[in-house]
């Protein structure tokens, strides 16, 4: 049998779901949802807890609480790395139409906040041992945050590393301001020949930092989904190691699997 406080939650969240309460209205005081309901206010706030760790309403300090304008879901399909590679050799007009983030969402280019950061570091033990590099080899560090430009958090907090000697032959991949490059980061290997024969994606869970809470502004309760990830290519040599962390609240992990017929 649901607890008490579940079957508010319930009652409350299908109301959402079905428009009855729209982004942007004001629920009733717990006072009068706890009168409605003929439960107690600790109850009715156990209640309003869930909905807020959902993502589906805000608590205003000082001004009630609202329903919540909900925010772009990201479906990360495994299947977007070949889709990735094919289209790293497509014309630059079909590359720069659309990339990683709008094919997760759905949404426009146009529709999008791209910021980019590089900096050289020196690997340290543990990249160094990923690439099989000495440590203390000059890597690009390149931080990534998109998002739409109607909402204020990014999908994802991106970090991605590059041995630097291995794509200086190319000045313009050292280069922040190329960014947004059309085609992403499997079109810029192809400029120095490198061609990626296989990714490997590790997925963990935990809950997030005091910055990660900030920077994708997740409610509390809210867990983010680690991804690491390494790129080899047709030598079976490392070439890129990215870190992504993804907020659990609107991202959604699906994958495929071809089997061979028998």
């Amino acid at each position: 049998m649901p607890k008490a406080y579940e079957v508010i939650a319930d009652d409350i969240r299908r109301s959402i779901r079905e428009g009855e309460r729209r982004p942007g209205d004001r629920l009733p005081a717990e006072t009068e949802l706890a009168e409605r309901y003929r439960r107690s206010v600790p109850t009715v706030q156990n209640a309003l807890r869930v909905l807020s760790e959902e993502g589906l309403i805000d608590k205003r300090h000082g001004l009630g609480t609202f329903v919540r304008s909900p925010r772009t879901l990201a479906v990360r399909d495994n299947r977007r790395h070949q889709w990735e590679k094919d289209r790293a050799r497509r014309p630059l007009p079909e590359r720069a139409a659309t990339g990683a983030t709008e094919h997760d969402t759905g949404l426009d280019h146009q529709d999008l906040v791209f910021h980019a950061r590089y900096r050289e570091i020196e690997a340290p033990e543990e990249l160094a041992e990923a690439f099989g590099v000495p440590e203390g080899t000059v890597l690009l560090e390149r931080r990534y945050r998109t998002r739409c430009a109607t909402e204020t958090a990014p999908f994802n907090l991106v970090t991605s590393y590059l041995v630097r000697d291995m794509i200086a032959a190319n000045p313009a991949l050292l280069d922040e301001t190329n960014e947004p490059w059309p085609g992403g980061t499997q079109h810029q290997l192809s400029t120095v020949g490198i061609e990626v024969a296989r990714i490997e994606e590790r997925f963990t869970a935990r809950p997030p930092t005091p910055e990660e809470a900030a920077d994708l502004e997740l409610e509390p309760g809210t867990s983010v989904i680690l991804l690491h990830k390494t790129s080899y290519d047709i030598e079976d040599r490392v070439v890129d190691i990215s870190d992504v962390t993804l907020p659990g609240d609107r991202t959604e992990l699906l994958f495929t699997t071809w089997l061979e017929r028998w």
